[in-house]
């Protein structure tokens, strides 16, 4: 991608620029050009844009962890955008921009890292299971898609299998949505790598809230429960100070871990930086080569005392990250939360980013997706869709707004990019125009990653198809995607309907999750009034 169009919330924390290029108008594709950082694009004006979430053009010109963000005519001095009561109990969430069209006579490369995280999702059902919609900004449209697994095959022998189909979008008329999908080869839980954990509780006053420190609790026993005897887990708090609890003890020894976790209780004020330090710390003396050597921070984001912004706290842990001590964040709580914190700091840190609003998530987490979680099989793993300017006239990358990664930089090996865990599935969507009818081929999806196992980089690819009909699968998926563009008020969907995203729900979903969805969008269109 070349351009994005830009909403008006920008921070220092990440340099993620993304954008577009685009040709003729359509229902999902505004015409007209303006101009940004030195290059044409054939975006809507920035009058139009002003009508539509006041968005702007902002030139990819730097990977996502490179030069600082360009700042487009509609940016504000805002960093975040808030609720009104701006105070202690304002929820915390960045705006990323949004993906436009981009022609492929401009630029046929998509580039973006790979992502599982899931805390998107889950943050807003909670903020609709309490009868409200999510700000705009709280909504990531790639964590909605990824929270569903999809069941694509899993490689026998490569580390990554890739999956690629589409048809006809159900949102987009004269449109091809087309998925990309990777699948991470399983782990049996018997066959995973030892696990050397450091938990990092915050057990501040905001943690007594909506008995916050009481489903962290509840959280870890689950994970614990799921410990062979060769792991370990010490326990570090922070309130006002950070302190230790409970050294690295062997699983063995289950019930001084669960007493140690028992015994937490709120406690001062949020020294965030400094509880995560210890628990580097106490990470790095039980270090062992060829294991599993992860932090796992539990919190709400709050950071008040010490060390309170973000880059600050986030340029902590990167040296961590390079020694192979990886840095998972479980978000709880509402009110107060930091999303923005608490997504950055795992992106950072090379892990997970999730959020727990019940203990039923903390189930799914800690239990059924728990090795995957824990190891990780691929490192910076970069996903490039190569569109054939013959087949495709215009494409748009639904999401990863904030994974963007320079075209040039995916065979660059010293690149940022995502880590991917044992049996994992990673989906991206793209909705796609093809020239005059063509069918076939469109073009070719390559995918590029450090394989943990070998320290190889390695690459495989696989051609780009679309058949004449959607799965069932790929149209459950198509409805979560629209939900999610609606929800961010994304100007590719200023004319969808919720309606028509529960009716394609309704007849595709299948499993519990799905069906949970389909209740999430009836209860978004009572909320709405719709």
């Amino acid at each position: 991608m070349r351009k994005i169009a830009k909403a008006s919330t920008i921070t220092v924390m990440v340099a993620a620029l993304v954008g577009c290029s685009s040709g003729e108008q359509s229902a999902r594709q505004p015409a007209a050009s303006a101009q940004a950082g030195g290059q044409s694009q054939n975006v809507a004006s920035s009058a139009e844009y002003a009508g539509q979430n006041q968005l702007a053009a902002q030139p990819k010109s730097a990977a996502r962890h490179g030069r600082a963000p360009y700042h487009g005519m509609a940016d504000s001095a805002h960093m975040y955008r808030q609720p009104p009561q701006a105070g202690p109990d304002a929820m915390t969430f960045k705006n990323y921009g949004t993906n436009p069209f981009i022609s492929t006579d401009e630029d046929n490369l998509s580039t973006f890292a790979a992502d599982v995280d899931t805390g998107s999702y889950t943050l807003t059902r909670s903020y609709i299971q309490d009868g409200a919609l999510p700000p705009a900004d709280a909504v990531r449209t790639e964590e909605f898609i990824n929270y569903f697994p999809a069941s694509y095959p899993a490689p026998k022998q490569q580390t990554f299998g890739i999956q690629v189909d589409g048809g006809p979008s159900p949102f987009g008329p004269g449109y091809q949505l087309v998925r990309i999908g990777i699948k991470g080869k399983e782990v049996a839980p018997e066959n995973r790598k030892p696990a050397h954990l450091v938990f990092v509780i915050d057990v501040s006053g905001s943690m007594e809230r909506e008995d916050r420190l009481e489903l962290v609790k509840r959280s870890l026993r689950v994970l614990v429960d799921q410990l062979q005897p060769e792991d370990t887990v010490g326990i570090v708090v922070y309130g006002s100070q950070g302190r230790v609890i409970l050294d690295p003890t062997s699983a063995e020894n289950r019930q001084a871990i669960l007493s140690a976790i028992d015994s937490l209780t709120p406690e001062g004020s949020t020294n965030a930086k400094e509880g995560l330090l210890l628990g580097y710390e106490m990470a790095n003396r039980s270090y062992k080569r060829g294991a599993i050597n992860r932090v796992i921070l539990c919190s709400d984001g709050v950071a008040n005392v010490g060390e309170t912004r973000a880059s600050g706290i986030l340029r902590s842990i990167e040296d961590y990250a390079r020694k192979d001590i990886h840095l998972s964040t479980f978000g709880f709580g509402m009110g107060n939360y930091n999303d923005v914190l608490m997504e950055q700091l795992a992106d950072k840190g090379e892990g997970q980013y999730a959020y727990i609003d019940s203990f039923s998530e903390a189930r799914r987490v800690f239990t059924e997706a728990l090795t995957g979680t824990l190891q990780t099989i691929a490192r910076d793993v970069k996903i490039q869709v190569e569109f054939d300017p013959a087949a495709v006239d215009r494409y748009r990358l639904i999401g990863y707004e904030n994974r963007d990664v320079r075209d040039e930089d995916f065979r660059n090996d010293r690149t940022d990019a995502g880590e991917i865990g044992a049996g994992h599935t990673v989906t991206a969507l793209y909705e796609v125009k093809v020239k005059n009818g063509a069918a076939g081929k469109l073009g070719d999806v390559r995918i590029r990653y450090q394989n943990v196992s070998s320290q190889k980089v390695e690459e495989v690819s696989k051609p780009v198809t679309v058949q004449a009909k959607l799965s069932g699968e790929l149209q459950f998926l198509a409805a979560v995607a629209e939900f999610a563009e609606i929800l961010r008020e994304s100007y590719w969907a200023k004319d969808s309907s919720l309606r028509d995203v529960l009716k394609l729900a309704e007849s595709s979903a299948a499993r519990e999750e799905q069906l949970e969805f389909v209740r999430m969008v009836k209860d978004s269109i009572a909320i709405r009034g719709d």
